[in-house]
């Protein structure tokens, strides 16, 4: 039972991984890395290691995407002023 478990986790990751890298908007690149942060944590919390899951879903979920997401928006601001330098 664990195995289909663990095989199924696996794609989860495997999926969310290659949409992190595949979608071109960057803050849903950066959800879907919080997505991968989190199902890695349940990963570690069944392999019974309940420490390791807390600061992965503590620092990568939790504070990396907050750290992202402020840094996109900072970079949008930037942005407005010409359009990226093409005229």
């Amino acid at each position: 039972m664990t195995g289909y478990l663990h095989l199924f986790i696996l794609v989860i990751l495997l999926i969310s991984a290659f949409y992190a890298v595949w979608f071109r908007d960057l803050l849903a690149s950066v959800i879907s890395l919080a997505v991968f942060s989190l199902i890695l944590s349940l990963e570690f919390y069944i392999l019974q290691a309940p420490d390791v899951a807390i600061a992965e879903a503590a620092i990568g979920a939790g504070l990396s995407t907050a750290i992202y997401i402020i840094a996109l928006k900072s970079c949008g601001k930037l942005k407005k002023g010409n359009g990226g330098g093409r005229r």
